[in-house]
């Protein structure tokens, strides 16, 4: 007769943390909003020289999020120099005020609170309308921006969003009608696609909180930085 199975569950060791304590946000914003893990990152002591070049830029040692999603260094790795491919390389392309809206609204669409306080808060500064993206944030991804690429954009985004996926070809035609080209497209198709991936990391890893309830570290580290991404 066949012993019966252990009972793992009760001896197994916590690998979810939650934070009952802690405050989300109350409502989608600029400001500055912190992430807490529901899994163990990383410390300091335990990188390894591959995890520190995975990291790309030193200080994320220190960022909850980064750390944790370094317990896979080469996936980590190849996200953030595509993150910073699309965002940052910009010479040729749509205007980094554009992608960061396109994030934003993905983000918005998809509740990503951390995110969406991440990009809009770039998309104001390098925009200077700070209002506009204000009204995206508050009243959500149906309303007017004020702006006709802008509206058109936040479609294109949003669609692709969209489960399943609605992005076609009277999107890219009404981008097109505004005045974009196709290299300006495509950067719009990526800034939405990567962002709506992000999003469904972020939120099955960890929660936004209140920034008051943010402990020593935060998902970011460097708060209103372009390094909150």
């Amino acid at each position: 007769m066949n012993a019966a199975p252990e009972n793992t569950a009760a001896t197994a060791p916590d690998l979810v943390t939650e934070h009952p304590d802690s405050r989300r946000p109350e409502h989608f914003t600029r400001s500055t909003v912190g992430w807490l893990p529901w899994l163990a990152p990383l410390t300091e002591d335990e990188l390894t020289p591959r995890h520190r070049e995975a990291l790309v830029e030193e200080p994320r040692a220190r960022m909850p999020y980064f750390a944790l999603l370094v317990r896979d260094p080469d996936a980590l790795e190849a996200r953030t120099r595509t993150d910073f491919d699309i965002f940052h390389n910009t010479e040729g392309g749509l205007p980094r005020a554009e992608r960061e809206l396109a994030a934003a609204a993905v983000s918005r669409f998809n509740g990503c609170v951390f995110c969406a306080s991440v990009h809009a808060r770039l998309a104001a500064r390098f925009s200077s309308r700070g209002e506009d993206v204000d009204r995206l944030l508050a009243e959500g991804v149906d309303t007017d921006t004020g702006d006709r690429l802008w509206n058109a954009v936040v479609r294109a985004a949003v669609a692709l969003s969209r489960t399943p996926v609605e992005f076609g070809p009277e999107h890219v035609d009404e981008l097109r009608a505004h005045g974009l080209s196709d290299i300006e497209i495509g950067d719009v198709i990526n800034s939405a696609s990567f962002f709506n991936w992000a999003n469904r990391l972020m939120l099955s890893l960890g929660e936004p909180v209140h920034p008051h309830d943010r402990p020593g570290r935060t998902a970011s580290g460097r708060a209103n930085s372009e390094g909150d991404r």
